[in-house]
């Protein structure tokens, strides 16, 4: 196993490295200097200290220490990279890269990446993992009593919810969901993270977050329920087909036992591949929750980001999910072979 996990990470790591550079090489691409912007920004700030004529000169000065500073004082794109992972120097002999804890600047909040990002990453993890314990606890269930009980009245009644919740968008849910519990009932905030203008502390703190993560973490949940619902239904059905639940049942064991220790299990193994990507997708959807409802999270910091041009801000993102997926797939596999006799994660 020890030998197996190595051996993944090792393919994860050159897989994190050439997305890495497609990543870098797209966003360097983007008509975005940082160098000239600081240098325009200090030449006219000391326009009236600067000696008639020399404002140019002056100007190409400050730009070649700024390009020097931020390591992009070279058109080669290679050197550039391996600059700003941190496995070159910069024109001072320095390595200041990712790998040194630099993951670049914000200029839209003046401050570090890294302590912009770090708490709405914590956010977002946070309400990605509720709202998928939340919706795997509802769809599993659900999905295997619709696939036992196939072809009754709520099995019907289920597949035309799922259907209709799967393919309407996330966004048109939040609409809704916000007028319902928000405009009509009162029962939620339309907004926010916390009440306004108060300083609760220990449990009450905690008590006033939940109560503001509460709709959009519904609303997560909710829309997650159609495909996954109808994805566990489908492959419990296929399960209960198998000639080994023929046999278990021939041999008298309880109908308990056939569903949830022999059908369940072989139902389990195409569910796991689906559960780290529909986890991932939830990443994806929660962009477009953490905007509507002002949540301070990844989403609502990348599009902020994407729209001011600061791409430090995306390009440390980026990475993230990628290394997250990456890390997915390693899951997975491992899963497979705790859940599949058949499969040896050793060999």
């Amino acid at each position: 196993m020890g030998r197996y996990v190595l051996k993944r990470v090792g393919y994860m790591l050159v897989v994190l490295v050439l997305l890495s550079i497609i990543l870098f090489m797209i966003y360097n691409l983007v008509p975005a200097n940082r160098a000239y912007t600081d240098a325009k920004a200090e030449v006219t700030a000391l326009k009236n200290s600067i000696p008639a004529g020399e404002t140019e000169a002056y100007f190409e000065k400050i730009y070649l220490k700024y390009q020097q500073m931020y390591g992009t004082d070279t058109n080669n794109m290679l050197i550039r990279y391996l600059r700003w992972v941190g496995l070159y120097p910069l024109y001072n002999g320095k390595l200041d890269g990712l790998l040194q804890g630099n993951f670049g600047y914000s200029y839209d909040y003046k401050k570090p990446v890294v302590d912009i990002v770090a708490q709405p990453m914590i956010n977002t993890i946070k309400i990605n993992i509720v709202s998928t314990i939340l919706a795997l606890g509802i769809t599993i269930p659900l999905g295997i009593y619709c696939a036992v009980k196939r072809g009754g009245k709520f099995d019907q009644a289920v597949q035309v919810i799922t259907i209709v919740g799967y393919s309407l968008p996330v966004f048109l849910f939040a609409i809704i969901f916000i007028w319902l519990f928000c405009s009509k009932l009162g029962w939620f905030p339309a907004s926010g993270m916390s009440t306004p203008g108060v300083t609760y502390t220990g449990w009450r703190k905690f008590a006033d977050e939940l109560y503001y993560m509460a709709l959009p973490l519904i609303v997560m949940t909710f829309t997650s329920l159609g495909g996954m619902t109808r994805y566990v239904r489908a492959s419990m059905s296929d399960a209960l087909t198998l000639d080994c639940i023929k046999t278990a049942r021939a041999k008298g064991l309880k109908e308990k036992v056939v569903i949830y220790s022999h059908a369940w299990r072989n139902a389990l193994i195409p569910v796991v591949s689906l559960v780290v990507g529909w986890f991932l997708g939830i990443f994806g959807g929660s962009l477009m929750v953490e905007n509507m409802f002002a949540y301070n999270g990844m989403g609502r910091i990348m599009l902020t980001a994407l729209r001011s041009s600061d791409y430090d801000v995306v390009m440390l993102m980026q990475v993230f999910y990628i290394a997250l997926s990456l890390f997915g797939n390693l899951i997975i596999d491992i899963i497979y072979g705790m859940v599949d006799p058949r499969v040896r994660v050793n060999k």
